[in-house]
């Protein structure tokens, strides 16, 4: 389902997928299935997002970015993929805009991370799967997966199971109470996903 007024221009979009009011993607992104796209986000090409995905009202997934599958982001959530911007059209930087090699670093997010509104994700970090995102963080390192963070820049503060909830100790020695997922259940679902 494409709402009327959104534009996508990509072919590469998976079956139940949903893009919603004002929502534009770009030719060259890559959409998997069942992905809801909402209103005013915007999706450059060369994004790659995975089957399952959320991205909230106003989300920008620039080129560089892939989010694997089940993942949720936020409401206003900042991706970024120059670690030294300036305007390409600016004189003394325009020879580092003239190759993408030059200046574009990549964001990986693995399956189940969900990100919390108008969090700021510095470029060329992992999220790890299953980790969380609190709102307004900024993420300036890698996230271990499982594990939750807040602040900035953020900080890991806990671990948290698939289901989203926050254990009382480490995700790979904690049973949750929410949901009875055992660590065994969590090493196994690390051990055997196959990352897109």
């Amino acid at each position: 389902m494409i709402h009327p007024t959104a534009l996508v221009e990509t072919e590469h979009i998976g079956d139940s997928t949903h893009v919603w009011a004002y929502a534009h993607v770009m030719q060259g992104a890559q959409i998997g299935n069942q992905v809801n796209i909402g209103d005013h986000a915007f999706v450059e090409g060369g994004a790659i997002i995975g089957d399952r995905v959320t991205l909230k009202n106003r989300v920008c997934v620039w080129e560089g970015v892939t989010i694997e599958d089940d993942v949720f982001v936020g409401p206003c959530v900042t991706f970024t993929n120059d670690k030294n911007p300036r305007s390409p059209r600016m004189e003394k930087a325009r020879a580092r805009y003239a190759t993408r090699e030059a200046w574009l670093v990549t964001t990986l997010v693995r399956r189940g991370c969900s990100i919390g509104a108008a969090a700021t994700l510095v470029p060329g970090i992992e999220l790890g799967a299953f980790s969380m995102i609190g709102a307004g963080s900024v993420v300036t390192k890698d996230v271990p997966p499982y594990a939750l963070v807040c602040g900035s820049p953020a900080r890991r503060v806990a671990d948290v199971c698939s289901c989203g909830q926050k254990l009382s100790g480490p995700f790979d020695q904690t049973t949750c109470p929410h949901c009875d997922e055992t660590p065994a259940d969590r090493l196994a679902v690390l051990q055997h996903y196959r990352p897109i």
